[in-house]
């Protein structure tokens, strides 16, 4: 019986082991995937800016005509 016991401890042990290496695995995967998310993000944004921008721009220049 106590063999049973020590064997059922080192499955837990180990699945244990297992469940946090999978669960740190996720959350540095999870992180990356964040990060990557903020710029890309970031860099919409900015896109979005410059595309304004250049609208603007755009109505500047049809009403530079000579006076």
């Amino acid at each position: 019986m106590n063999q049973t016991i020590q064997i059922d401890d080192t499955r837990d042990r180990v699945s244990d082991e297992e469940l946090i290496g999978v669960l740190t695995a996720i959350s540095v995967v999870s992180k990356r995937l964040a990060r990557k998310l903020s710029i890309l993000a970031g860099q919409s944004q900015s896109k979005e800016g410059e595309k304004a921008n250049e609208q603007n721009e755009r109505i500047g220049r049809r009403n530079c005509g000579p006076a």
